[in-house]
């Protein structure tokens, strides 16, 4: 059964037909997903506090109900190193249609995976799993399943992958906690399954994945009649 938050979120972002970056982190750390520390803006000084408590470097993302691919305008700045530049972006997003708010987050490294889900008319929801950022777009390397994913299905999905042997510290790289990825596949499956009736798709990229953990560092949500 949903959350009550979950819920209204939700209900809420339907008069998008998708879910705002902010709200969907939301809802992943309900579930128990790791995700970034980060905050929300619209005020020059209270940007300065937030990346000051976080940490520079930042990074700083647009959030509007009109913008749902944030880099074709220009709307992600990442590697955000002192105030000054801050203050910059943030004036600069402020210009952007729909602006309701800048997202200051901290900045993870790892491995970019890519996570997502989609609701097929035939088979219900599917799962996949790829190489994230640049990579999914150049190599098309991902695996496929049908949810709900099983520990099995989570380790074939991960072995079928033409670059799996980044996960294992290729050339000296940091090996990726494959248990982490796995339960965060069998997580992500769940999720999906409860949201079935309600989301059309989910995409988390990139899923950054160190020797520790794998954490959301970007997603997006579309909501069943959105195109």
């Amino acid at each position: 059964m949903l959350k009550k938050e979950i819920k209204n979120i939700l209900d809420r972002s339907r008069q998008w037909g998708w879910v705002l970056e902010p709200d969907a982190q939301r809802i992943f750390s309900l579930y128990g997903f790791s995700i970034p520390r980060y905050d929300v803006v619209s005020d020059p000084q209270k940007a300065v506090n937030v990346a000051r408590k976080i940490g520079y470097p930042v990074v700083a993302k647009i959030v509007s109900p009109a913008i749902i691919h944030k880099s074709d305008v220009q709307g992600v700045v990442v590697g955000i190193k002192d105030d000054r530049t801050l203050l910059e972006t943030l004036e600069r997003l402020k210009q952007l249609n729909g602006f309701s708010g800048m997202l200051i987050g901290e900045m993870v490294k790892g491995l970019e995976l890519i996570i997502g889900a989609k609701n097929d008319f035939q088979f219900g929801p599917v799962i996949l799993l790829g190489m994230g950022g640049v990579g999914v777009e150049i190599y098309k390397d991902v695996a496929l399943r049908m949810a709900p994913l099983d520990m099995c299905d989570t380790e074939n999905m991960i072995r079928s992958l033409t670059a799996r042997k980044l996960l294992a510290g290729y050339r000296g790289s940091e090996t990726v906690n494959e248990d982490a990825l796995k339960k965060m596949l069998l997580k992500f499956s769940r999720l999906m399954m409860d949201l079935q009736d309600l989301v059309e798709s989910i995409d988390l990229n990139p899923v950054m994945c160190t020797a520790k953990a794998c954490t959301i560092v970007d997603s997006r949500i579309m909501l069943n009649g959105s195109s």
